[in-house]
């Protein structure tokens, strides 16, 4: 009786992706570098760690650390090829001595050699750019993290670096800003909207009930709320103790009437017994709800750099234009964030001027005076 192929047995192979376009330009490099090794002093961006198949880099290495054979005896004898494949298999036990020579024959032209590593570098850059971009999502999501605002902007700041990195290596040029729209809404973490809400009540609630301390949060805009009537509330809270009005629920329902808040759904009562409902400090509440906006802009920031690198149209220098404005975005988080967590300044009375001592006047002698009256 044949043997019926089990269903996840069927096409193994043919499930593989195709290689990328950069796993071509990894052969013909190689296939360069064993014709002609003299050619690896013209590499200088290329190290194993370039390269996008474990077994490419590992056949690198061993090109880049042992001496180049001499030219002629080259030409004559596979010593040297023998010497690399040997060194190679110790990190990459599947190549073989006939993938060399495929190596050599797929390498269109050896003296094309700079031009094939620098494809290597760009992919790799864009690599390590996707690596950064992922990494940063991730942390701004991972509810497990002691400290997330620390963990995020740490993972922001070697975003930044490599982005820096890939700026300093890949010169300028004009063109437009990456072409790859931002990635849709659906890809948004899952917040818990419902303690999120709490928590944005609970701010207007405090903040109605301490508008001095509400004052002094500058640091807190309307874009951090996710509850759009919540946002608008917070308006016209700041703006009454700006200009100085009263501050109490039933002036800030007024003001929400004035601007047009008091939409159908929106009952004045309800307003009335949200403003009123205190519990805790506006500045702490005001923190966790900055926090949420802040992780919340990290993982946005994340998911849109790595949709620039999955583009492979999109060229080094615009990588680097789009990744610097959608980090711009978090680093204006950020300052507000170490504003709210700066401490304010205590203020100390001006020391009091004693007044000046009279200044002394010319010294006088009695001697004289007396010499003048007898005079």
């Amino acid at each position: 009786m044949p043997r019926t192929s089990a269903p996840d047995e069927e096409n193994d192979l043919d499930d593989l992706p195709p290689p990328q376009p950069v796993y071509y330009a990894e052969q013909a490099l190689l296939g360069a570098l064993l014709l002609e090794p003299h050619r690896l002093a013209d590499i200088v961006a290329v190290d194993p760690g370039s390269f996008s198949h474990h077994a490419h880099g590992a056949l690198f290495a061993a090109i880049r650390d042992l001496p180049a054979p001499d030219p002629l005896q080259h030409a004559q004898d596979t010593t040297w090829l023998t010497a690399v494949l040997a060194a190679a298999r110790k990190h990459a036990r599947g190549l073989t001595a006939s993938y060399l020579h495929t190596l050599i024959q797929v390498c269109p032209w050896p003296r094309h050699a700079s031009a094939y590593a620098r494809m290597i570098e760009t992919d790799h850059a864009r690599r390590a750019l996707r690596a950064h971009a992922q990494r940063l999502a991730q942390t701004a999501t991972d509810a497990t993290l002691p400290q997330p605002i620390d963990a995020a902007l740490a993972a922001a700041d070697a975003l930044a670096a490599c982005v820096d990195d890939l700026a300093g290596r890949f010169p300028p040029h004009p063109g437009p800003l990456p072409r790859t729209p931002a990635p849709s809404p659906t890809n948004a973490p899952v917040t818990n909207d419902d303690e999120a809400i709490d928590e944005e009540r609970l701010l207007l609630a405090t903040a109605t009930a301490h508008p001095a301390e509400a004052e002094q949060m500058r640091w807190l805009t309307v874009h951090d709320f996710i509850h759009p009537l919540h946002a608008g509330l917070w308006q016209c809270l700041t703006d009454l103790t700006r200009h100085g009005a009263p501050v109490d629920p039933v002036t800030v329902l007024w003001e929400a009437q004035q601007r047009g808040l008091l939409t159908t759904g929106v009952e004045s009562a309800d307003l009335l017994g949200l403003l009123a409902a205190t519990a805790g400090s506006p500045q702490y509440w005001g923190e966790r709800i900055l926090q949420r906006a802040l992780l919340a802009t990290a993982q946005e920031v994340g998911t849109r750099i790595e949709a620039f690198t999955d583009d492979p149209a999109t060229t080094p220098y615009q990588l680097v234009v789009g990744s610097r404005r959608a980090l711009a975005d978090l680093h204006t988080l950020r300052i507000r964030w170490n504003r709210a967590n700066t401490p304010a300044p205590t203020t100390r009375p001006a020391p009091s001027r004693a007044p000046a001592p009279p200044r002394a006047g010319p010294p006088q002698t009695r001697a004289s005076s007396a010499s003048r009256i007898s005079r």
